[in-house]
């Protein structure tokens, strides 16, 4: 019989009742360093002392009304991220699939109301991920996640990522937009290089094609900056964030600028629970951490360590690691072995990670994550290889009965 949770998940059977900082506590007592966040969502800790405090004082007051009426939380998280960042304004929602989907409807919308309504096709990138609507999941293109859902969406074109000569010839006379993630998370950990971000920059002004920057999982400081696009140096025309925006509440948002945004009246475009009072109060206390003074640079300071200490381990067993890639705290970690054996003997020592594509190790500390926390997660994954390489060895024919 089929459970009343449906199990199209493949969960660990791992229950956890309590968080402090980097670390998960389950039910039965048991201690995990948490370097997966939730999928990079937990971005500021768990418990964290500001966040919690934020959610609970809002929660006290109002927590819904929706769009019919001013939401004075909105407009200040709103202001904010434009103050950061380079768009003009700001559209809230609830995950990171429903901003993608919004970033394409407004592309789409843009070019058919600047006159160009046969516009309506966006290069995308072989690897992405962009989310699990009927839309997002023909921008992403992988077969295995279309499987048994009927016919994609038309109007998406797929290249090689890092390629221009690929991305040029695949530009026609119906082409609106590119849409591309700085680093894709879901196939391994691919970072865009900054070349490859400025000639997409260059090849959308020379074409008149708007450029959009999925940073679901990738942006509100993961990288090392507030946004990964910055790395490159340059301008999007629209930009997709969720995840780790409001620490773990469900938030999404798509940032862009008045030249996409002004097409965007009354009636074109909603969302009943996007932007509430109660996860833009969480976003808000977010962002109050991530625009400290220093601690975008503490979370470069992170990063370098574990790049260094990743660099040490796969020098150490190259038949369990081959090696390191990735930007900021989003780490991948490439493997030899099967990246289920080294990921199953993580969690023996107690470190929680998880997995992609090309047999990548993903690690997603929280951003507030310390040098202690670190120092610990390396020799957890140190411990984890032996246990890796004893696996190995039992398993040679000649050791096998």
């Amino acid at each position: 019989m089929i459970p009343a949770l449906m199990p199209n998940y493949n969960r660990a059977d791992l229950a956890f009742e309590r968080g402090e900082g980097a670390w998960l506590y389950t039910v039965d007592g048991r201690r995990f360093l948490d370097f997966g966040s939730g999928i990079a969502t937990s971005s500021v800790g768990h418990n964290n002392p500001h966040l919690v405090e934020a959610i609970t004082q809002q929660a006290q007051r109002v927590m819904h009304v929706s769009n019919l009426y001013r939401v004075p939380q909105a407009e200040r998280l709103a202001a904010r991220l434009v103050a950061n960042s380079f768009a003009d304004t700001a559209f809230f929602c609830n995950s990171g699939a429903e901003a993608n989907e919004g970033m394409i409807k407004m592309i789409r919308r843009a070019q058919a109301k600047s006159g160009h309504p046969e516009r309506t096709r966006i290069i995308c990138f072989n690897g992405a991920f962009h989310g699990r609507t009927l839309a997002t999941l023909s921008a992403t293109g992988n077969p295995k996640y279309l499987d048994g859902f009927g016919p994609r969406v038309e109007g998406f074109d797929h290249v090689a990522l890092n390629n221009m000569n690929a991305v040029r010839d695949a530009i026609t006379a119906e082409t609106a937009g590119i849409l591309v993630e700085p680093v894709q998370g879901e196939s391994g950990i691919h970072v865009a290089t900054a070349r490859f971000m400025q000639e997409l920059r260059a090849t959308c002004d020379e074409y008149g094609l708007f450029l959009g920057v999925d940073e679901v999982q990738c942006g509100m400081g993961r990288s090392g900056r507030l946004f990964a696009y910055e790395w490159s140096d340059i301008t999007p025309d629209i930009l997709s964030t969720a995840k780790g925006i409001a620490g773990g509440f469900p938030m999404g948002a798509v940032l862009t600028t008045e030249t996409i945004a002004r097409h965007m009246t009354p009636g074109s475009h909603g969302t009943t629970f996007g932007g509430s009072p109660l996860a833009c109060a969480a976003a808000n206390a977010v962002l109050d951490i991530l625009l400290a003074p220093g601690f975008l640079e503490g979370v470069r300071a992170r990063a370098a360590q574990i790049d260094a200490g990743l660099d040490r381990l796969v020098a150490t067993y190259p038949d369990v690691f081959t090696g390191r890639r990735g930007l900021g705290l989003l780490i991948g970690l490439k493997c030899h072995a099967d990246v289920a054996l080294v990921q199953n003997a993580a969690l023996a020592e107690g470190l929680l990670s998880v997995t992609a594509g090309d047999n990548v190790l993903r690690l997603l500390p929280p951003l507030t994550v310390t040098e202690a926390d670190c120092a610990e997660a390396l020799d957890k994954l140190d411990r984890a290889a032996r246990r890796v390489q004893a696996h190995l060895a039992a398993a040679k024919p000649e050791n096998v009965a």
